[in-house]
């Protein structure tokens, strides 16, 4: 799971805007559901479904997922991916500009939409006797989007000034892209999925509308829906919108070979702020690894809330920090990054904040942490991963995001997962990954306004 650290961190560690096992599904074979199971059935055009059904729920989820995040995209064309999410709200020949979310919002219902390295969704929350709805306005923006090129170059000036507020006038999350875009050297996370600026600029709208044609098809694609809902009625309705849809392109497979790291990497950020800052990222897997438990576990133990090593130690103890705390990110298609990050008091030293979170991390390498530090960040993993299930929204979720990683399922392995993890296994995991050769470290150096000017 994603641990907390600085609110702006969080956002970026999820990588959200707005393979060990793989499992698929034969076109047309359908896989009943009891009560409390998946329904599960895959369209003759690749398109696959999902539904959870819960009695208990007053509102129903719809969602669509693309295999279409960042990842797909190729250098000098970043940020297509969310600039194609925009888009989609420009409307059809048959819907117009802005009708899908006032139709939404009319039917007494919510819409929105994100994007991340590895895919790009849409949602809609509605009564379940409104749900036909959203699947005939999905079905008809899969195939039927508008790309005036007016609205797209109006809606390419809203993402360039996202980016500038995002990252150009954020020291941190500038330093943070820095990071990630230093320690790959062959891989699409390399790039930040809102795109690079130049990329932004130079785009076309025949680019995107190629992007929008290759991506956006049923077979790469799946539809999950959640709530109190009449399944046969809602496969019904899918087949008559989404059927006649033709089969796409096959999508391109990823084949990708990160080259291991034979030196830290260091990269320093003049900009204009009032405190320096360090973050410090270590190449780890993803949550296909059995590491990837222990490893979820040492970052409930260096930064779980006010009572994690990290924040204790820097913070209360030494009162050398004004904030710190470290990061894993589990929950990608690939192999991602494991951060450590400080923000330094007014008039302490950077050098003393960075040298206090290694000093933290040697710790755990020199004795494992106690039983009782294991079992509580395990206990509020697992407390944090039940409990974001609560609602028919967070279920859909959930689900999306395993079949995202190679298959729904695995979801059920993730708690039996974590509770394999010994203090052994996190000594273990410190020791392998988090290392000075593995490392990539950024530093933010204040300057003032008027230096800053001048070296732009």
């Amino acid at each position: 799971m994603k641990r907390k650290l600085i609110s702006f961190i969080v956002v970026l560690l999820m990588g959200v805007y707005g393979c060990a096992h793989t499992f698929r599904e034969t076109a047309g074979e359908v896989t009943p559901a009891a009560k409390g199971d998946v329904y599960e059935e895959t369209l003759e055009n690749g398109l696959r479904v999902f539904m959870i059904q819960d009695r208990n729920a007053p509102l129903a989820i719809f969602e669509i997922w693309y295999n279409a995040g960042s990842i797909n995209e190729q250098i000098g064309k970043t940020g297509l991916s969310h600039l194609l999410e925009h888009m989609m709200f420009k409307g059809t020949p048959r819907f117009g500009n802005k009708v899908f979310s006032k139709i939404i919002s009319k039917a007494g219902g919510i819409d929105n939409a994100a994007t991340s390295r590895d895919y790009a969704y849409y949602f809609q929350k509605l009564a379940p006797d409104r749900l036909p709805l959203s699947i005939e306005m999905e079905a008809d923006r899969m195939r039927n989007l508008m790309m005036d090129n007016g609205e797209f170059l109006a809606e390419r000036d809203v993402v360039m000034e996202e980016r500038r507020m995002r990252y150009e006038d954020d020291p941190q999350s500038l330093v943070y892209e820095e990071v990630v875009a230093t320690a790959f050297k062959n891989h699409p996370y390399r790039w930040p999925v809102i795109g690079w600026m130049e990329d932004l600029q130079n785009v076309s709208r025949d680019d995107l509308m190629d992007y929008y044609r290759t991506q956006y098809v049923p077979n790469n694609a799946f539809i999950v829906i959640a709530g109190n809902v009449d399944v046969q009625e809602l496969m019904a309705k899918i087949k008559a919108e989404f059927g006649p849809i033709p089969k796409g392109p096959e999508p391109r497979k990823l084949h990708i070979q990160e080259p291991v790291q034979k030196g830290e990497k260091r990269v320093y950020i003049k900009k204009e702020a009032e405190l320096p800052y360090v973050i410090s990222a270590y190449k780890t897997p993803n949550v296909l690894d059995e590491d990837s438990y222990a490893l979820d576990v040492l970052a409930g133990v260096l930064s779980g809330g006010k009572s994690g090593r990290i924040y204790r130690s820097l913070v209360d103890e030494k009162r050398i920090a004004l904030s710190a705390g470290a990061g894993y990110s589990n929950f990608n298609k690939y192999p991602f990054l494991f951060f450590l990050e400080g923000t330094p008091l007014p008039g302490e030293k950077i050098e003393e904040v960075e040298h206090a979170l290694y000093e933290e991390v040697q710790k755990i390498k020199d004795q494992p942490p106690s039983d009782r530090e294991i079992q509580k960040a395990k206990n509020q993993i697992e407390a944090d991963f039940i409990m974001g299930q609560d609602s028919v929204y967070s279920q859909a979720m959930v689900l999306a995001e395993f079949e995202m990683l190679g298959g729904w399922r695995l979801k059920d392995k993730y708690i039996e997962g974590l509770r394999r993890v010994t203090p052994d296994d996190v000594q273990r995991v410190a020791k392998k990954y988090l290392v000075e050769d593995q490392r990539t470290v950024g530093i933010l150096i204040p300057v003032k306004k008027d230096e800053s000017e001048s070296e732009k």
